[in-house]
């Protein structure tokens, strides 16, 4: 103890020089907007780099089992491919449409990115999910992420050239908006840092007709997820009598402890939806201040 002391001593100067350098760069980078996004840019490559090497290893032990969820994924978009389907004869003159589908491009709304996992966790209060996608194949923050087999897993959040970082659903500060099919009835998807394998549905009141098995979808309500995306399905429910509204345990369609592909979704209106909502809200303020009083 004495030697360490003696140390201290010695050094002073330079250990306090130290302290104060961590002092001062954490205040750049906590309160300064681009920063922080500098920042969590090149640590996010760096982790990246790392956590890739790792997962080749990890990627081993489970091809089998993500090799049977990406061919379920398949065999179920093949089965709505159009040539699957006659058209049925109803005297009508069947008409060949002469446009070409790549004209017709521009009307998409929702495009499919393939990524892979290179790091995650799931016994934390705040997980997060990190792909082998960035910037540079044009992965951007917002854009919703679903497992191979379709399961809801969470938001991009930040980017670097060629990594993501996911906002898990399994995470304090994700909020996904929800219904539940059979009644259409709208909530928000949340988690309460519990057990992985369940989420809360949170606004559902107790006039909703719910049952155990109950499927609960993402909102069309919202720009980020396409609707209609299986969250999970209802494990238990209770009546809050305080507030009127259900308490109903989610249990999670997305396999959070062995993920391994996903796929990440861009929504190409986006831009356009949230610039209509913001020229509307300075319309009505507008119209607000011209209102006589």
């Amino acid at each position: 103890m004495r030697n360490i002391f003696a140390f201290i001593r010695r050094h002073f100067v330079f250990l306090a020089f130290v302290a104060l350098q961590f002092v001062a760069l954490w205040m750049l980078f906590s309160y300064n907007r681009y920063h922080n996004a500098a920042f969590l840019g090149v640590a996010t490559e760096v982790t990246g780099s790392i956590n890739k090497q790792v997962d080749k290893v990890d990627d081993y032990f489970h091809l089998l089992e993500e090799n049977r969820r990406v061919h379920r994924m398949n065999d179920s978009l093949l089965n709505l491919l159009r040539p699957n389907f006659n058209v049925p004869d109803t005297n009508a003159v069947v008409r060949t449409d002469s446009v070409q589908v790549d004209s017709l491009t521009r009307y998409r709304r929702w495009l499919y990115r393939d990524a892979k996992v290179v790091y995650h966790t799931v016994n934390a209060e705040n997980n997060y999910i990190q792909l082998n996608r960035g910037s540079a194949q044009g992965i951007q923050n917002d854009m919703a992420v679903i497992s191979s087999d379709g399961g809801v897993v969470g938001i991009v959040i930040n980017t670097s050239p060629n990594f993501s970082q996911v906002l898990s659903l399994l995470h304090t500060k994700s909020a996904v908006p929800a219904i539940l099919k059979k009644t259409g009835s709208a909530g928000t998807v949340r988690w309460d840092t519990k057990d992985p394998r369940f989420l809360n549905l949170e606004g559902i009141s107790k006039d909703v007709d719910v049952k155990r098995g109950d499927t609960v979808l993402t909102s069309p309500n919202t720009y980020n997820y396409p609707p209609n995306f299986l969250i999970g399905r209802v494990a238990a429910f209770a009546v809050d009598k305080a507030t009127g509204f259900y308490t109903i345990k989610v249990q999670t369609a997305a396999n959070f402890a062995n993920i391994q592909q996903v796929f990440v979704i861009e929504n190409l209106q986006r831009t356009e939806q949230l610039q209509l909502e913001q020229e509307t809200e300075k319309q009505m303020d507008q119209m607000n201040k011209n209102r006589p009083r």
